[in-house]
């Protein structure tokens, strides 16, 4: 039944039912009217509104319910859907509606793809050029300075060993820089050698205390799904250090039903905003590439947890 004919049919009935009443009813209309004839005039136009109003709110519920998932739908959340309830027109519309969120779902999920995989490379291509160019020239400048300082005379020796040290712990950001635009630890001894080192260096640098409890015997993963549960583990940290205010950070990988389980708990402030920044999106853009799920809970003064359930890509026979 189309929309138009099911209001038509509501107030059909609310019309239809007032009229026999009338017909049927021992109610006359005095002219002029009396006041008892006016209040039952005026309370049977009172219910006809009331019934009409209700009649018609359960017939365009449907359209209510597709009005707030409009106004509510994230694509970085996939699977929500409206169930097809009612028929005709109302029922063909919910089923557009989420045909068009999963085609929108898909194209975002592709892009995103396409996107992160471009990133990467980028990535790569920087620390290699940071690595061949920027840090070969740094270290031929130390060879330079060490053996000028070792011909030079006070005090320009010692200036030349300032300067050599500037230079060593330049070249050892350099490095650091590197490992962070693309873990080269993670391609050769693969994700949890590359989440210690990454947990090593966060805490050198951050002075927070850093909780490892990572299961030695997890399933083979392909080195995309590694790559993500790298990098959403890198931006939690990066976020704990910079917003959390937090002492302890814990992050943990482990089996769970079929998937791994990577979670980053740390014992700061929480998050107080409803919103969530690039950092989150991004990492939800991450789980959306190789089909995980990523939860988040906080609480104000309550610490953070980040945890990303990864599916087990299944063997080829």
């Amino acid at each position: 039944m189309s929309l138009f004919w099911r209001i038509f049919g509501l107030n059909a009935v609310v019309l239809g039912f007032a009229t026999a009443l009338l017909l049927w009813a021992p109610v006359t209309v005095s002219v002029p009217v009396l006041l008892t004839e006016a209040v039952i005039l005026v309370g049977g136009l009172g219910v006809m509104l009331v019934a009409n109003g209700a009649l018609l709110r359960w017939g365009l519920a449907p359209l209510d319910r597709l009005t707030r998932l409009m106004t509510t739908v994230d694509l970085l959340r996939p699977g929500q859907r409206l169930p097809v309830s009612g028929g005709g027109e109302v029922a063909e519309l919910i089923r557009t509606f989420n045909a068009m969120l999963e085609r929108l779902e898909h194209e975002r999920a592709t892009s995103t793809a396409r996107v992160l995989l471009a990133q990467e490379a980028e990535r790569r291509r920087i620390a290699q050029e940071l690595h061949d160019e920027v840090g070969q020239s740094m270290t031929a400048i130390l060879l330079v300075l060490g053996r000028a300082a070792d011909d030079a005379d006070e005090p320009l020796r010692e200036e030349l060993h300032q300067a050599q040290e500037i230079t060593r712990e330049s070249l050892d950001e350099v490095r650091r820089l590197v490992r962070r635009l693309r873990p080269g630890v993670l391609d050769d001894l693969g994700l949890i050698s590359a989440l210690s080192s990454l947990t090593h260096d966060f805490a050198t640098h951050t002075g927070l205390r850093v909780v490892r409890r990572f299961e030695a015997d997890l399933p083979d993963l392909d080195p995309e799904t590694e790559l993500v549960l790298y990098r959403v583990a890198q931006e939690s940290l990066t976020n704990a250090a910079r917003h959390a205010d937090a002492s302890r950070v814990e992050v943990s990988l482990a089996r769970a039903d079929g998937a791994v389980a990577l979670a980053i708990a740390d014992d700061g402030r929480g998050i107080e905003a409803a919103c969530e920044g690039a950092g989150i999106r991004g990492m939800r853009e991450r789980a959306l590439l190789i089909g995980a799920a990523l939860d988040i809970t906080s609480a104000p003064g309550a610490g953070t947890r980040i945890q990303l359930l990864s599916p087990v890509p299944r063997k080829q026979p």
